[in-house]
């Protein structure tokens, strides 16, 4: 269990760089050049990448590559859509149901039932 919460911490704080490295320079930086916030995004990735490197490798050591895989959807969809509403100041949307919604059943198939 602790391998899991390690993984699924780590993989929170990458996310969090990941979404502002791909989304905050359309809000906070869209009065620069395109080339100014790809440098940016890039410096915010590399945070990323120190903190997601990690987490997938001591994840793998008890999930499958298909666990890894949807463990980090959902993951994001639990970054992305606080970030949307709070940072980016986007409308909560019923989308957001329906995208959990299949985040889950994905997790049901690749976890929660015997492989056939």
């Amino acid at each position: 269990m602790a391998v899991i919460a390690t993984t699924i911490g780590l993989l929170v704080m990458s996310n969090v760089f990941m979404i502002f490295a791909w989304y905050a320079h359309l809000k906070n930086l869209n009065d620069q050049r395109w080339w100014i916030a790809a440098l940016v995004s890039w410096g915010i990735a590399l945070l990323e990448y120190m903190l997601q490197v990690p987490a997938n490798r001591i994840g793998y050591t008890e999930l499958s590559l298909a666990q890894l895989k949807i463990l980090q959807e959902v993951v994001t969809l639990s970054v992305f859509v606080p970030f949307s509403i709070f940072h980016m100041r986007e409308p909560v949307k019923l989308d957001y149901l329906w995208a959990a919604l299949c985040i889950m059943a994905a997790v049901y198939f690749i976890c929660g039932r015997p492989a056939v």
